[in-house]
């Protein structure tokens, strides 16, 4: 079995912490077994590690989080680059063109998840049990199901229909119908009839996905898909494969099964009600402060809310209505204030607006043991890097310098320059930009 991790997605519904490049799944958030936070991401592959698949696990990221998906995976699973955000479908097919391009046979099973899921540490080895199902149905998708806690109007529904019992396995059924999203009333009529959550879990023979493919006349080799891929309309698997699937089933999964895509569903996975600087005091029953800022934020005598603080802003918001944000957000282009990069961290400390050739940027840049910042060289306005903590080596023009804490460097125009840190510890910085154009290329995404 080849094993597909979905991992796009936009970061609104868990602003300010999330943003377009740092998505939920890369949220250091969730409690690990060795005491310390781990992110969604680091959780799905400690499990699939455990559950002996994450040797044949390829993620599929867009390619502005390919290097934040390789540090959340301790650089031990492939990423696959996508170019742009179009869909599970076609995220999907860019996996399968991808194996088939390298030669996989058409006989291969592929499995199809989202990497954004909360699930218990037994549910991959149901992931991987859906490979003998396939083959013992013949169908030609099978899927997992899990059993609903509660009338969600959050997750999609499976309707199962007959059921097969098989010897020393567990029994599956045939899928009857989808529905996605039901109000309240709908979902407890689909429960009372049997109904399943979608866990967004799709294998199939590599064969089919093609034949799926080039019904949507989508070439079957992935450099030639990746060349049209920004044209490619939006469009999700459910809807381009599930719901047309002639013969599909579904294997229920018995166990813990959550999309954490919400603070209601995120605060009921923490292990503390305070993250970072602050304090919660008074009558304030279900209610969470999650901070990253540097400046304490206290609650008091207020229930049921998320106060969540970072360098993107903050939400203080009631959790059964914080799902808004995604809407009040709308299409606005922010600028992601933080995040990780493949060489370590930045924040954004202070900016004054894009109006003149004076404008000034001051970020703080933590680069990781043994990292270094990529090479770059600008046409116009002046860098000053003030060493802060650590060790490290600064190049410029090929000139090599220490870098200790209280040096400063004067990066000029047409000047190539980089700063690596020493093996041992990090190397933390305060960069900062005067000019429009330095100010307004810090915000592209790195490819």
């Amino acid at each position: 079995m080849q094993l597909v991790l979905l991992c796009g997605g936009a970061g609104k519904r868990l602003w300010p912490l999330s943003n377009d490049i740092r998505s939920k799944l890369f949220l250091r958030l969730l409690p690990a077994p060795d005491g310390q936070m781990e992110s969604m991401l680091s959780r799905v592959y400690r499990q699939l590690a455990a559950a002996g698949l994450d040797s044949s696990a390829l993620l599929l990221a867009h390619r502005s989080q390919v290097n934040l998906a390789l540090r959340h995976t301790e650089g031990r699973l492939p990423v696959l680059g996508e170019p742009a955000k179009r869909g599970t479908f076609t995220a999907a097919a860019l996996a399968a063109a991808y194996f088939h391009t390298r030669g996989v046979g058409l006989d291969e099973i592929v499995c199809i998840a989202p990497a954004d899921m909360f699930a218990g540490e037994d549910f991959f080895h149901s992931v991987a049990a859906l490979s003998d199902l396939l083959l013992d149905s013949g169908a030609d998708l099978a899927m997992l199901g899990t059993r609903p806690t509660h009338p969600s109007d959050q997750y999609g529904y499976i309707v199962p229909g007959q059921q097969t019992g098989r010897k020393g396995k567990a029994s599956y059924a045939s899928v009857a119908r989808f529905t996605e999203k039901p109000d309240r009333i709908g979902a407890q009529q689909l429960i009372s009839q049997g109904a399943l959550w979608n866990c967004g879990i799709y294998a199939s023979k590599l064969r089919y996905m093609l034949a799926c493919m080039e019904r949507s006349d989508l070439p079957l080799n992935d450099k030639a898909l990746c060349s049209m891929y920004d044209r490619l309309p939006v469009r999700s698997f459910d809807e381009e494969i599930a719901e047309r699937a002639e013969h599909a089933v579904v294997l229920p999964y018995e166990g813990e099964w959550l999309d954490i895509g919400s603070w209601q569903t995120l605060t009921n996975q923490l292990a503390n009600r305070v993250i970072g600087r602050g304090q919660i005091s008074g009558p304030a029953h279900d209610t969470h402060i999650v901070n990253e800022l540097p400046f304490p934020l206290h609650v008091i005598g207020v229930e049921g809310i998320i106060a969540a603080a970072s360098p993107d802003g903050i939400l203080i918001a009631a959790k059964s209505h914080a799902h808004a944000i995604k809407e009040k957000l709308g299409t606005l282009q922010l600028h992601p204030m933080h995040g990780e990069t493949s060489w370590g961290s930045y924040r954004v400390l202070d900016e004054f607006d894009h109006r003149s050739l004076n404008d000034i940027l001051a970020i703080r840049l933590t680069v990781l043991p043994d990292h270094r910042l990529n090479g770059h060289c600008h046409g116009s306005g002046l860098k000053v890097w003030t060493i802060v903590s650590g060790r490290g080596e600064v190049m410029l023009n090929g000139e090599r310098f220490t870098a200790v804490s209280g040096s400063v460097f004067r990066i000029l125009v047409d000047t190539h320059h980089t700063i690596r840190a020493d093996q041992d510890k990090p190397l933390e910085l305060i960069e900062v930009r005067l000019g429009e154009s330095l100010v307004s290329s810090f915000y592209k995404p790195e490819a």
